[in-house]
């Protein structure tokens, strides 16, 4: 029994496409099987909500901003003392009976011989601090270097609000640096409507990631600031490469009808995205190993805050490069008379029976001609010369005519041939 074929899809002349094939071989091959473009309204709807949240987090919960920001006094331990393993609960209970108030926070970060136990409060006085590490030594007996119980081993760092505001400072100089440093590329780079779905899509990518910052409770410290502003090159990255293949696509798309503008960013879109995905694969594996080998091993709080902003933004530069900026740009483009008219022809040209069988052949013929522009002076020289020879040709019974050229080699020109009887 014949196995019965499903096509794809049936083109404007009525025959049948190719069968479809699998999910993967649909991804590497970017045939435009995945309709990203047609889909547009629900990704701008999850894009707007994600937006809406990040906004409402951030006006409502704020940020954690660490300790270089504010300000106050870091006393950091290690968890292992000859009394056994420090455990948070213990540490607040230790400092809430000498100091007689409570710490902002306290955190265990590493694993093994190197975690460490770090305390965070508002800023003490000298004689707080050195109380703090006698009572802690005390109780816990934290082991040095040489394994042995040492008051050395317990360390204390106090910033000053004011450092905490320039560190602010210069790091909001250092994001507007970036933003008009990547405005002026893009606009240079693209054209008008590219750099507007460009910068919208660096501003979306700053709102979700500080959203999501505001959201989950992450510490914000400078070494995120750094990661916010390597994150954003990333986006922006991922945006022009899908953005230059949209650009090729689109070339010249006004001399053909085989495809709206829409339908060429779709096939944009779906030719990198085993682009994207591999490039944001090879972007988080690195990250994925300093988060375990900084944190977990070596008990690196910094590298920690680092690697996390970098997470974070490679999944949402990648979301947004894809769903968000082409989307975007298709909307924009098609505001724009050119853009409406060619849609325009497009779908004219799809209609059935909206042309006779002799205006939709000749009109196929000629966008094949368009579709082809890399050999157009044979395609011409070809057609002249069959039209040529079907001119030429005489009609039954008629006489023959009298050549305007020059015939043969060595015939004279101009010549007369003797008239048919």
């Amino acid at each position: 029994m014949a196995r019965k074929h499903t096509p794809d899809a049936v083109t404007a002349t009525g025959t049948e496409a190719a069968p479809k094939h699998g999910f993967f071989v649909r991804l590497y091959t970017g045939t435009g099987a995945f309709e990203v473009i047609g889909r547009r309204k629900l990704w701008y709807a999850v894009s707007g909500a994600m937006v809406l949240i990040a906004i409402a987090s951030i006006l409502i919960r704020g940020f954690t901003f660490g300790i270089d920001f504010e300000g106050g006094t870091k006393v950091s331990m290690p968890v292992a003392g000859a009394n056994g393993t420090a455990e948070v609960t213990q540490v607040e209970t230790v400092f809430n009976e000498t100091l007689g108030k409570p710490p902002e926070s306290v955190v265990t970060v590493g694993s093994g011989d190197s975690a460490t136990v770090q305390i965070r409060s508002e800023t003490l006085s000298n004689e707080e601090a050195a109380e703090l590490r006698t009572a802690l030594f005390d109780r816990f007996q934290p082991l040095g270097e040489n394994g042995q119980p040492s008051e050395q081993a317990i360390s204390d760092s106090a910033v000053s609000e004011t450092w905490g505001g320039q560190i602010t400072d210069k790091a909001l100089i250092a994001l507007a640096v970036f933003l008009v440093l990547a405005s002026l590329y893009i606009g240079v780079r693209y054209e008008l409507w590219m750099a507007i779905a460009a910068m919208a899509t660096l501003f979306f990518d700053l709102i979700v990631t500080a959203g999501v910052y505001s959201l989950v409770g992450f510490e914000v410290s400078p070494a995120t600031v750094i990661g916010l502003l390597t994150i954003l090159g990333f986006s922006l990255y991922d945006t022009v490469i899908v953005f230059d293949k949209v650009e090729e696509n689109t070339n010249g798309f006004e001399h053909t009808t085989r495809r709206t503008f829409a339908e060429q960013a779709n096939l944009a879109v779906n030719q990198t995205f085993m682009r994207s995905i591999n490039t944001s694969l090879i972007s988080v594996l690195p990250i994925i190993a300093l988060m375990v080998i900084a944190v977990w091993l070596l008990g690196v709080g910094t590298l920690m805050d680092l690697a996390l902003v970098q997470l974070v933004g490679v999944i949402v530069g990648t979301y947004s490069s894809i769903f968000f900026a082409t989307p975007l740009l298709v909307t924009l483009r098609e505001r724009t008379q050119l853009v409406r008219d060619h849609n325009r022809r497009v779908l004219n040209r799809r209609k059935p029976g909206g042309r006779s069988a002799g205006t939709a052949t000749a009109a196929a013929e000629s966008e094949s001609e368009a579709d082809e522009p890399e050999a157009p002076a044979e395609k011409v020289s070809a057609g002249t010369q069959s039209a040529g020879s079907a001119a030429a040709k005489p009609a039954p019974g008629a006489k023959p005519s009298r050549p305007t050229t020059t015939g043969r080699p060595g015939r004279p020109t101009g010549k007369r041939t003797p008239r048919g009887r």
